[in-house]
């Protein structure tokens, strides 16, 4: 689970959306009477998501030089001071004309500071950018002095001054980007040498190996070190966990050698909905383990610190592993061919594992305990897996207090009517779903998708009691009188604390629209598609995931306009013209900073547009790429030298711009030496299509088949071994990508991505190995689960590979079940067919996680057969193979 999704999810039911836009009675969510002041003379102010930033202008309105970076002053605050913080800070700057900016509202400083908001971003409520050191210095005691007093998050990536709520970095004052060791796109500093560095937040203090910290910060510096945990009786040999209110550790009592867990809390920090900090919600759980001490469902306290300012709760360690451990190596249908036996054991282990979970949910009522946050990841399953102890009672309330969820699991979190044990009660009915269909949060989006969900289970696992899933879903769909909120209406505001799911209605009955009904289907997911377009906004066209809120990417192919309306194009749906214009209109000129590559920015974006009849502006977005120091690029197909060749290649075949074909062989060429260095990359190589070397050895083909260079198809058969390499073997003889945890076997970053450009280089030379590979990578595919429904991280994309795939032995049949297990995702919006996007916790309309990106694979599938992804156009089709029929 990937906590960044969270907060995104609160100011909208249906669609990821930046929390900024959180409404109160649609007027906006309050802001700080300080933001509200009228802009001084002599100053510019902006705004800029969370920010509101202001400086000084010279008498021609120009903001003021500054420097590009340096040391900054950041101002840690909590939601009760922050207001006359900032009233203190804006009354110290002006006058001095420091430029200056803070978070604007409280809403927006609460999210900053969640359980789960980013470490590196805690506690920063104000920042400001001296012009020297000798500024530095001044503001720091100056204005040190007049915040004397207030509290603040302590914050992890600076160094505090004095005891007050003043912190400094040394970083950068402007934008600027550079790419880090691993080809991402990141901010940037200028070293001594004048090269473009990484400007690191990790969550420490470090200074750059070429700045000298200032004397004056010398004795701050030491006093940070002086906090050790050498003096304590515990020694740590282990983080579990980081969040933003702390970490939690494994070590050993040195009094007794026993094992322990020790959970910290950071005061100020890893706020829940209520408010409560993380010292708050770590004495809840200290409280809760204490009144249920001896019961045998919950760790026992050994100790309670504090240290450093922050609070430790020591505890028994459990031995055994968390229930949602066990899917990957359990689950009966993580394979392309479930065994009947295996199904059945499973069952019972289901059946079983839930009964334990239910018992200690008694026992712990029993003692006037509320759990308050039950999912799969705070169930420990004993090594014996006859019992079970509940973990992280940070949540837990008293059952007398009938209070609601503060802090929850998407897949797990009660509606607001549930108080009390009915939240218990409500999780225990979505643990009966996710052990069968781990899929939950989808009922983040639609309470209604429970009753289908008990369909799918039922056909799959034909011995869990018809009455078990009964039960789950008439607790789940359970609906309180004067509940009003309806899926698929557009707009519906977030409650403000726990996001919860959309209450069931009628609209949550419209007719079910089966992925397989060609060209109904399409039909569906085109009116839903265009139906959620916003071209009012400026951000974005489409809702789709969460990256799209960065740079380029509401623009962009993977998840901006761009690749919805390729999607469109490929399927043959109608044309979107006034989301061309809007296209259009936001590439004249392309926002600074838009990255360069083909899935994240003006690669793809020059692609679809010569796709749509839109030449000169293809071409004017190329020129601008080429401007820019493009060789630098990492060597992916996402958003390095891999795409923008390829992009560059078919731009010059459709436009006649012969040069344009010369830089694609230059981004080949220097792909080429990359490939073949003596040394090896920098960090832990990345495999697949979208990151791994599989991206540049299709550039590599596409080129081959262009000129005809056997060179480059020797490139591409190396490129490939490569990423070949980092694939292992599952028990079922899948093939997968390994990442150390799991294996990988997605469209993106997995095996079945190798796979498509394996069959394309086996088109063009035999090779053993390659075609050893083919039926591990197939398997994979055709594995019965899978996690999600887009196109580079789930079940789509292996669709896209089935029907696509020249290996022997692919049938109909094959093509039929992944689409009827892409049916298994299928929601409704406005009476629409679509899909939840990553994490399953929104809609989303993108084509790398949503909507456009199953409306392609489907259209590969049952539509005329010319449907793909960009340079991965359709194979000759075996002449054994025959197509399935629209509606088969």
């Amino acid at each position: 689970m990937d906590k960044r999704y969270e907060v995104y999810c609160l100011a909208d039911r249906l669609f990821y959306e930046t929390p900024d836009r959180l409404s109160a009675g649609g007027t906006g969510a309050p802001e700080f009477g300080t933001a509200g002041r009228a802009v001084p003379e002599g100053w510019r102010s902006a705004r800029t998501g969370d920010w509101l930033t202001l400086g000084p202008v010279d008498e021609d309105g120009h903001s003021r030089p500054a420097p590009a970076q340096g040391w900054k002053i950041h101002v840690s605050a909590t939601l009760d001071n922050a207001d006359r913080m900032a009233a203190v800070v804006w009354d110290y700057c002006v006058p001095r004309a420091v430029p200056f900016k803070f978070i604007a509202g409280r809403h927006l400083l609460h999210l900053r500071n969640s359980k789960y908001a980013g470490r590196d971003g805690s506690g920063k409520f104000a920042t400001i950018y001296p012009a020297d050191e000798d500024q530095l210095h001044t503001v720091l005691r100056e204005l040190g002095k007049a915040l004397e007093g207030c509290e603040g998050p302590y914050i992890l990536t600076d160094l505090r001054w004095q005891e007050g709520p003043l912190y400094v970095r040394y970083g950068a004052f402007t934008r600027r980007m550079c790419v880090d060791g691993r080809g991402a796109l990141v901010p940037a500093i200028e070293d001594d040498r004048g090269r473009l560095v990484p400007d690191s937040r990790d969550p420490a203090f470090r200074v750059p190996e070429w700045v000298t910290l200032p004397p004056f910060l010398e004795p701050q510096l030491a006093e940070r070190n002086r906090t050790t945990v050498t003096d304590l009786p515990y020694r740590m040999e282990k983080a579990l966990h980081f969040s933003n209110g702390g970490g939690v550790y494994v070590g050993t009592d040195t009094r007794d050698g026993r094992k322990v867990v020790l959970k910290e809390a950071r005061p100020h920090a890893g706020l829940a909905s209520d408010g409560a900090d993380a010292v708050a919600r770590l004495e809840r759980e200290r409280d809760a383990l204490g009144k249920l001490a001896g019961l045998g469902v919950a760790p026992e306290v050994r100790d309670w610190f504090e240290l450093g300012g922050h609070r430790f709760l020591v505890m028994d360690f459990l031995e055994g592993r968390t229930l949602n451990s066990f899917f990957a190596d359990r689950h009966p249908l993580c394979v392309s061919e479930p065994d009947p036996d295996a199904i059945a054991a499973y069952t019972d282990w289901a059946l079983r594992i839930h009964r334990a979970v239910e018992d200690a949910v008694t026992a712990v009522h029993g003692r006037g305990v509320v759990f308050n946050d039950l999912h799969l990841f705070n169930i420990m399953v004993a090594p014996d897996e006859q019992s079970v102890a509940l973990l992280d009672f940070e949540a837990a309330t008293a059952v007398d207090a009938g209070g609601r969820q503060v802090v929850a699991h998407p897949g797990f979190v009660a509606p607001p009517d549930r108080t009390g044990k009915d939240v218990d009660r409500y999780a225990l009915a979505c643990l009966r779903l996710a052990l069968f269909l781990p899929v939950t949060t989808l009922l983040a989006i639609d309470r209604g998708k429970a009753a289908h969900l008990a369909q799918v289970i039922a056909a799959e696992f034909p011995d869990v009691p018809r009455e078990f899933l009964d039960r789950a879903v008439a607790e789940i769909e359970r609906v309180v009188p004067g509940e009003k909120v309806v899926p698929g209406e557009k707009g519906v505001s977030g409650d403000k604390g726990v996001s919860g799911p959309v209450i069931p209605s009628a609209a949550a009955a419209a007719p079910f629209v089966d992925p397989a009904d060609w060209p109904r289907s399409r039909d569906s997911m085109v009116k839903a598609i265009l139906a959620s377009a916003t071209p009012e906004r400026d951000d974005r066209l489409f809702p789709g995931d969460i990256a799209q809120f960065a740079e380029g990417g509401g623009l962009g192919l993977a998840h901006g306009a761009a690749g919805v309306l390729l999607a469109l194009a490929e399927s043959g749906g109608e044309r979107y013209e006034e989301g061309e214009r809007w296209l259009l209109e936001h590439t004249e000129p392309a926002p600074p900073g838009t990255p360069l590559g083909l899935d994240d920015g003006l690669a793809g974006i020059a692609h679809v547009l010569d796709r749509l009849g839109h030449r000169n502006r293809a071409l004017d977005l190329t020129g601008l790429i080429l401007q820019e120091n493009w060789q630098r690029l990492p060597s992916d197909l996402h958003g390095g030298l891999a795409g923008l060749g390829l992009a560059l290649d078919a731009l010059a075949e459709s436009t006649g711009e012969h040069v344009l074909g010369q830089y694609a062989l230059k981004a080949a060429e220097l792909l080429g030496e990359r490939l073949t260095a003596a040394r090896p990359p920098e960090g832990k190589p990345r495999a697949g299509l979208l990151h791994g070397a599989t991206g540049p050895a299709l550039l590599f083909l596409r080129l081959y088949e262009r000129n005809g260079d056997p060179a480059l198809l020797d490139l591409a058969g190396r490129a490939l071994r490569t990423d070949l390499a980092r694939c292992v073997a599952r028990p079922d003889g899948s093939l997968g990508v390994d990442e150390g945890w799991r294996t990988m076997p997605y469209l993106g970053d997995g095996s079945v991505g190798i796979g498509m450009v394996l069959d394309d280089y086996l088109a063009h030379r035999d090779d053993a190995g390659f075609e050893a590979a083919r039926p591990g990578i197939l398997a994979a595919a055709r594995s019965r689960f899978c996690v999600q429904p887009g196109l580079f991280r789930g079940r789509a994309g292996l669709l896209l590979h089935v029907n696509r795939s020249t290996a022997p032995g692919i049938t109909p049949d094959d093509v039929a079940a992944q689409i009827e297990e892409l049916g298994w995702f299928a929601m409704a919006y406005e009476g629409q067919l679509a899909f939840p996007g990553e994490q399953m916790m929104r809609l989303s309309m993108d084509l790398h996680t949503g909507t456009a990106g199953c409306l392609l694979a489907l259209a590969a599938a049952l539509g005329d057969g010319g449907a793909h992804l960009p340079f991965l156009p359709p194979l000759p089709r075996p002449q054994s193979r025959s197509r399935l029929s629209a509606g088969s």
